[in-house]
């Protein structure tokens, strides 16, 4: 299936999150670092779905299930922080469809956290606006408040201080993701950057800046897992937009005009008979 997913009312896509671009300023004294990056995301991922239940409980399926704790997993961590912030006295039972890889830098575990959010929202009938349930999220995480929202957006801070971005030359654009099945760890990565402050990124259109900067996150990751360099190298034989690596890794995307040169693309990756994921669709 290649296109957008069909979800129930009762279900919620967790929408793959892309860094177009990442700036890495500084390291913070707390661990974290200072970044700048542009966030978009696909109209595809992971599926929440959830009904009324006792307490908070979770099932895991899909094709990236294994090894996933149901007990400590973010979802689970999502819907009692938003029981508890809101007073709420229901449960809900709630089941992931685990379409994304893990640890694969496309914000797969956050992306279900912000789902889980706006699904319980709805289903406890809350009614939080997007701004206060991106505020309950932060505690779960860097990523987790702009995948809430899961608009393009320009992310500052350690990602979590969102600011609209001009998206005119990005929107109806699709975009090819790429994973080699090789996970990774974002704390290895990130403590594998050389520390260089390479500059800010460039404010503008959100396309134009990302094609003018760069992920130094990139780098740290190829040297971990060599592999990438072919992946970016098979994106850009197709002439993308763009093509980098996203987030922390290892999935690596490339932007193009149309859904049709994006499956196009991913034919090609795929006769190259290396042992690669990928999802096409469009940016939101």
């Amino acid at each position: 299936m290649s296109g957008p997913d069909r979800v129930m009312p009762d279900s919620e896509t967790a929408y793959a999150k892309i860094n177009l671009a990442l700036h890495v300023r500084r390291r913070l004294p707390d661990g974290y670092h200072a970044l700048e990056t542009i966030f978009a995301f696909l109209d595809r991922g992971d599926v929440i779905s959830a009904e009324p239940g006792d307490g908070v409980t979770l099932e895991i399926e899909g094709p990236f299930a294994d090894g996933l704790s149901a007990i400590d997993n973010l979802v689970v961590q999502a819907a009692r922080l938003l029981a508890d912030q809101s007073g709420v006295k229901q449960g809900a039972r709630i089941r992931l469809d685990k379409r994304l890889p893990v640890a694969s830098g496309i914000g797969g575990g956050s992306a279900d956290a912000a789902a889980t959010l706006r699904l319980l929202n709805r289903l406890w009938r809350l009614g939080l606006t997007t701004a206060e349930l991106a505020d309950i999220a932060k505690p779960l995480g860097a990523d987790v408040p702009a995948c809430v929202a899961s608009r393009t957006c320009r992310g500052t801070g350690i990602g979590q201080d969102l600011e609209p971005v001009a998206d005119g030359d990005l929107r109806g654009t699709a975009a090819l993701l790429v994973n080699p099945l090789v996970p990774v760890s974002t704390a290895d990565i990130f403590a594998a950057w050389d520390g260089i402050d390479r500059g800010a990124l460039e404010s503008g259109q959100a396309l134009q800046s990302a094609r003018n900067g760069r992920n130094d996150l990139q780098p740290p990751a190829v040297a971990m897992v060599p592999i990438l360099t072919g992946i970016v190298a098979m994106l850009e034989d197709c002439q993308p937009l763009v093509a980098r690596m996203s987030g922390s890794g290892a999935t690596c995307f490339g932007l193009f005009e149309s859904l049709a040169e994006a499956r196009d693309a991913e034919r090609r990756c795929r006769g190259a008979k290396v042992p690669i994921w990928t999802m096409t669709g469009m940016i939101r």
